[in-house]
């Protein structure tokens, strides 16, 4: 049975503040392995949120300048660095479902689930694909300037990066997200960085834009990543339950809110 031949429901875009996007994605998760519901959805962080890896140096971060920018910090369940979510110049999505539905192999099942995200870039008209070869780090705190790798880094045609992307599984469920850059915003990405060693001439040699790439507007891309998600899945347009939302409030508040998890890691939960 091919993955279209289940029930996917998609959430089209909604703007939430960053805790409650990867509570979100947690609750999914439980509700895939429990419930057999498999999730595609698109979303964008208001406001503009700098999510850390999940073994991220809290001692990167310019915790004062995100706080006097109104710039939410929050970490993520997955590794690699730091990413700046603008609220205009990102879009991310997820796609969660039951582990056991989906290949064992990492690699496979990362690559399976990027299938929507290349058609979509490709849509956008953005010649994307991953990464031909190894390019070494520029500046591993952050997300983007890590080193390159042909197996999980999704680039352009002039072969900078476009597209961050992780996986990880929880209670028999798999979650992948990822985060597109529409617009750079390169000062205020690196700005929430303490000390960071990179110019901002070398963070635009390494990461490039849908919009740099094609000249679509925002609303054109949300679109193309949405209609690729519905074809990929054969999804219906669906919503989050009644459970679901009160749900995952409450794990924002109780985890992806919290000083513990945020600046250590620690999960209070």
């Amino acid at each position: 049975m091919s993955l279209a031949d289940r029930d996917w429901r998609l959430i089209t875009e909604e703007s939430r503040p960053g805790p409650l996007n990867m509570a979100l994605d947690e609750v999914a998760a439980e509700s895939a392995a429990e419930e057999g519901v498999r999730t595609l959805r698109v979303y964008r962080w208001e406001p503009s949120t700098l999510s850390l890896g999940y073994h991220q140096d809290p001692a990167t971060i310019d915790w004062e300048f995100c706080e006097r920018a109104g710039i939410t910090v929050t970490r993520r369940p997955t590794g690699g660095g730091a990413i700046y979510h603008d609220d205009y110049g990102d879009i991310s999505y997820s796609v969660v479902a039951p582990a056991e539905e989906l290949p064992g192999d990492l690699l496979e099942s990362y690559e399976l689930l990027c299938e929507p995200l290349l058609d979509a870039l490709e849509g956008m008209g953005v010649d994307a694909r991953f990464a031909d070869e190894e390019r070494p780090a520029v500046y591993e705190p952050a997300c983007y300037l890590r080193a390159l790798h042909p197996a999980h880094d999704v680039v352009a045609g002039d072969d900078r990066k476009i597209s961050g992307n992780a996986q990880y599984r929880q209670k028999d469920a798999v979650v992948q997200h990822g985060s597109i850059t529409f617009a750079r915003t390169t000062d205020r990405h690196l700005d929430c960085f303490a000390d960071p060693d990179v110019t901002a001439e070398a963070f635009d040699d390494r990461v490039t834009s849908v919009r740099e790439q094609s000249g679509i507007d925002r609303e054109e891309a949300v679109a193309e990543l949405e209609s690729s998600l519905r074809s990929w899945g054969d999804a219906h347009e669906g919503t989050w339950t009644d459970g679901e939302l009160p749900q995952a409030r409450e794990r924002a508040r109780k985890k992806y809110r919290e000083d513990g998890w945020t600046r250590d890691g620690d999960d209070p939960l």
